[in-house]
């Protein structure tokens, strides 16, 4: 893997370069008034990030984002509303420009070999999703900042990518540290490398330097809130099978479906059939185990009815069942679900509890 540097200066010439070939999606701030509870004293922003076309925005707009965007990056490879009907999917492909997207982050990669597994096999592989996978270009960047729901390195998730990318950012005083992966990012490269200059050994050791600093604040920050280890997952979220965690938690959730649409791993759809003249076309839907309706059969059975069955099924889902079949957990640590919960339920909450309900004996 080669690494570059990039002036500020040069930085657009770069991106113009990659919207030739793609459609590209590039990292916008909003303006929000929000203000986010930052617990143990800590002094965290609460800015969110957002991205949009290359070509609908100002240069004045785009920025590198210090942390995720808010939506996942699954929003790229499976939309949450798309038609599947096969005239449909060839005449879409004819259309569609590959994507290319920048402001992915290491909690985004992770989530992407979730979404691999069940999209890219081992059974059955969706066309739709390989092909956008495949003519993709990644621009991952390094986190310089975190929310206060972030927890990525509870789950030993680095707040910067080693893997799974095309391109990576690391932001500099007067530019970029570029890593170039892949070979489609390599012809890029060397199509504008009047633009680049080789790293300098200083360059890289800033760069380890800022590293080790994030990653040391955040696990400053999420040793206040005591998430377990990823090797005890799977055991606490079995044995809390029948914990009162479940229903205490459920008490404020609306059913909003919030969790499950920005969670990064999630991925249930359903299909839908609807009228169009006097045809018809097949559309695929988000889902999701959290609505009543999900696990509805013929008949009128609902083996999830209550709403705690529906919680517990998820933490199932993410901490058993992914760890059984793929060895690691289907979280990685983003928290976008506790930014959107309207009811304040905190995954990382629940873990803890579950947690100190198996491991610490009550006083």
């Amino acid at each position: 893997m080669d690494t570059l540097f990039l002036k500020s200066e040069d930085f657009f010439k770069f991106l113009d370069r990659i919207s030739l070939d793609y459609e590209l999606y590039v990292p916008c701030k909003i303006n929000t008034t929000a203000k986010v509870k930052c617990d143990f004293g800590f002094s965290l922003p609460a800015e969110d990030y957002f991205l949009e076309k290359y070509t609908q925005l100002n240069e004045e707009s785009i920025i590198f984002n210090e942390y995720r965007s808010i939506e996942p990056a699954r929003t790229y490879f499976t939309p949450c509303k798309e038609e599947v009907s096969q005239y449909f999917c060839e005449d879409k492909k004819a259309k569609e420009r590959p994507l290319a997207v920048y402001g992915i982050k290491n909690c985004d990669i992770f989530s992407l070999k979730i979404q691999d597994w069940v999209f890219l096999g081992p059974d059955v592989v969706d066309q739709q999703y390989k092909e956008r996978r495949q003519s993709a270009l990644i621009i991952s960047g390094d986190c310089t900042a975190f929310k206060e729901a972030c927890f990525c390195r509870a789950f030993d998730i680095n707040p910067f990518v080693e893997e799974g990318f095309d391109f990576n950012l690391s932001p500099l005083n007067n530019g970029f540290l570029v890593d170039i992966a892949t070979q489609k990012a390599k012809d890029i490269a060397d199509s504008i490398k009047e633009v680049f200059s080789p790293a300098t050994a200083g360059q890289l050791s800033g760069r380890a330097s800022k590293r080790e600093l994030v990653v040391r604040r955040l696990e400053e920050h999420l040793a206040q809130h005591k998430i377990p280890k990823k090797e005890t997952l799977k055991d606490i979220v079995t044995s809390g099978y029948s914990s009162k965690i479940w229903q205490e938690q459920m008490k404020t959730c609306v059913e909003c479906g919030g969790c499950v649409f920005m969670c990064d791993t999630c991925h249930c759809f359903l299909l839908s059939d609807e009228p169009v003249g006097e045809n018809a076309r097949r559309l695929r839907l988000w889902d999701g185990c959290l609505f009543k309706n999900f696990t509805l059969v013929a008949g009128g059975a609902n083996p999830l009815k209550m709403r705690y069955m529906r919680l517990r099924n998820r933490y199932l889902k993410k901490f058993d069942f992914f760890i059984d079949n793929m060895g690691i957990q289907a979280c990685c640590g983003c928290g976008r679900c506790i930014d959107v919960c309207p009811g304040k339920i905190d995954i990382r909450y629940i873990l803890r509890r579950l947690y100190e309900e198996k491991y610490i004996p009550a006083a």
